[in-house]
């Protein structure tokens, strides 16, 4: 085995850069100072545009009113269509804050926003957030001749009357851009857990209820996931509210999903007023069209500071998750699995990646690539469904996980009725029948994986260890050959415990397709470089080839776990392979490569790549983004070029690096 000497990973070549401590504003591309309030304030820039459909030309970020005898900046003003930028022209103002200011606040609360619609003769909608709090507000004129403002739902899209805003059809809904999924499922909890006096992790149990629900409320013909302004300004017709959800969600996710919601989980156990309020603020959102980095990051944050950790569990960063994929590069007809799946961020990248291929084909074959008929939809429909019913599965212990698993699947275009609830390390004639037949040693594909490690949570069930090789004691002779220690009867000493990664590793290569199923698995660096495990690597050796290592940065896992690993690619060799590895060994070459760089600190802060002179790199790239069409109501495709900041992550040219060293093998 000849290991390569690190590969020179292709660099993203930057267009500009931007000076330390600034932000290129989304809406101008000048240079702001990054602060937290800018931080918001982008993300809403980017909301306005992209959500809810007006033309950057018509807004414009820091725009100086007239407040009485003072002059002021409104952060963001949208003008009517095509008007000069003038106060008089103003239609809507959004004042963003930093996180920590309420909207209570004396100076900066919803009392400014509200003085400057005052001042604005033709303004008529007005948003007030800090990322955690939103609120919006219509003017109104009163009988005395002054101004009141009535609390909204939402401000209207571009070409949206008022009423649609309140309770959006489908061709209303909005696709979700940047962190304001995010924003708005922190909101939901928040308000939860403010108003039910119910504990955090419940308080995210009903959270996900009525996630689901909405989800569901999207497949079918006609929307009923609403609330009406009166129902969540009243706690008396809230009622009304709550039960029409939760006829949806008895209708239409318990029936549906029966492994994920029992009998007891039937009821959504919040008052109505609190029901009311979370339909409100996700009602407007298509969940099942957004981006799926996009909700990636706000479901699984709010997963994360849950249900984190409490068994070595430690959810894979996308950006990994996306190098190993990009890597293994699984194909539609190929079957994937997370043998420890935790909320499924591995298996939906995945997932994912191949369905891009599935999309493409099928697209290729339509008059019209962006938006097919009714019957070419059907068709993409039919074959991601075939797809997700035959080739895509995960097992996780933790039920707690494995339904947050399936929930996460169903909000990313499915395919939850592959994931169990089981103990992957078991014998397998212990699983379920149903698990045992869908997934038997020596049938999968492609594995990825990220398993639960650490000596705090040893296997020392005998009957578990009994199985695995890498459970026995090993000994090493004077030549340096390894062999399995034995008893007077012959069978296998077992060590006492062994750390649950290292067996994941062997149940892994006995789960893929002798001679073609490969994997991706991170692995602790111990296991690569101590001395003491030298007889793990001599039996991997034997038993697979070693496709790539990749040194992860230490901090990937921050700021929850600095273990150091690396992402260790693997084929399972075939019977003849392994004859002639146990025989005389294998000689090949082996891709590695060191991520210094994986886009965050050690506290878990986004880092910016720099030029020789300390500023950030600028760059410009082609986004294929998903839009509805506002008058069939369907999902079309649209090509935006973006100009940002450049994430300093290695992680995405490693991935290039390894796809065009393996084309060089072949």
């Amino acid at each position: 085995m000849n290991p390569v000497p690190s590969v020179t990973a292709p660099s993203v070549q930057p267009v500009g850069s931007v000076p330390d401590g600034k932000v290129a504003d989304f809406l101008t591309g000048k240079f702001v100072n990054d602060t937290p309030e800018e931080y918001v304030r982008q993300n809403i820039e980017k909301a306005l545009v992209r959500q809810y459909k007006y033309a950057p030309a018509d807004c414009a970020p820091e725009f100086t009113i007239r407040v009485g005898s003072s002059r002021k900046r409104a952060d963001i003003v949208v003008f009517d269509k095509g008007a000069d930028h003038t106060q008089t022209n103003a239609y809507i103002l959004v004042e963003t804050k930093r996180a920590d200011v309420k909207p209570t606040h004396r100076t900066e609360g919803v009392g400014q926003l509200q003085s400057y619609m005052a001042s604005s003769l033709n303004v008529r909608y007005g948003m007030w957030t800090n990322g955690t709090d939103r609120l919006c507000f219509a003017k109104r004129g009163d009988s005395k001749g002054g101004w009141s403002f009535e609390e909204i739902i939402d401000i209207p899209g571009f070409g949206q009357t008022e009423a649609d805003a309140q309770r959006p059809s489908r061709k209303d809904l909005k696709v979700a851009t940047a962190d304001n999924l995010l924003f708005a499922f922190r909101r939901c909890h928040n308000y939860i857990a403010a108003h039910e006096g119910k504990q955090k992790t419940e308080a995210f149990w009903e959270l996900l209820k009525l996630i689901f629900t909405k989800i569901e409320d999207e497949r079918s013909p006609k929307l009923n996931f609403f609330a009406t302004p009166s129902e969540r300004s009243s706690s008396t017709v809230s009622s009304t509210a709550k039960k029409r959800i939760q006829g949806l969600f008895e209708q239409r996710v318990v029936k549906k999903y029966p492994t994920i919601f029992d009998a007891k989980d039937a009821y959504i156990d919040l008052k109505p007023e609190v029901v009311a309020y979370v339909v409100t603020e996700l009602q407007g959102y298509s969940l099942l069209r957004s981006p799926v980095d996009v909700k990636g990051v706000a479901y699984e944050e709010i997963v994360g500071s849950n249900l984190r950790g409490d068994r070595g569990e430690f959810f894979t960063p996308r950006n990994a998750c996306r190098m190993a994929v990009s890597m293994l590069d699984p194909q539609p007809d190929e079957r994937i699995l997370d043998p420890s799946c935790g909320t499924g961020g591995f298996l939906i990248t995945g997932m994912n990646h191949a369905l891009e291929y599935i999309e493409k084909s099928e697209r290729g074959q339509w008059e019209d690539p962006a938006q097919g008929t009714e019957y070419e939809q059907a068709e993409l429909y039919r074959r991601r469904d075939e797809y997700f019913r035959q080739c895509v599965f995960g097992i996780d212990l933790n039920p707690a996980l494995v339904r947050a698993a399936k929930m996460n699947m169903v909000m990313n275009n499915d395919g939850s009725g592959g994931l169990f609830q089981a103990n992957t390390l078991e014998n397998p004639h212990k699983w379920s029948t149903k698990l045992h037949e869908a997934i038997p040693l020596a049938s999968i594909d492609v594995i990825v994986s990220n398993p639960p490690f650490g000596a705090k949570i040893p296997i020392d069930d005998e009957e578990i260890l009994s199985q695995y090789h890498l459970a026995a004691v090993w000994d090493q002779d004077e030549n340096g050959a390894w062999a399995i220690r034995l008893d007077k009867q012959g069978n296998h000493v077992l060590q006492k415990s062994q750390p649950p990664e290292i067996l994941f590793i062997e149940r892994a290569l006995q789960l893929l397709k002798p001679g073609t199923g490969r994997m991706a698995m991170v692995i602790p660096n111990g296991i690569l470089n101590n001395p003491g495990n030298a007889y793990i690597r001599n039996w991997i050796l034997k038993k697979a080839q070693v496709l790539a290592v990749v040194d992860m940065q230490r901090d990937l896992f921050q700021p929850n776990n600095d273990t150091q690993t690396s992402m260790v690619l693997m084929r399972r060799l075939s019977a003849d392979e392994e004859a002639v590895a146990e025989a005389e060994g294998l000689d090949y070459p082996v891709f590695m490569a060191v991520a210094e760089t994986i886009g965050h600190d050690k506290r878990g802060n986004v880092i910016w790549r720099q030029l020789p002179d300390g500023s950030d790199a600028l760059v410009k790239r082609v986004e294929v983004i998903t839009e509805i069409d506002q008058a069939t109501g369907n999902e079309v495709l649209r090509e935006v070029e973006v100009t940002d900041r450049l994430v300093d992550d290695e992680l995405p040219e490693v991935a290039g690096a390894y796809r065009e060293w393996l084309a060089g093998q072949q």
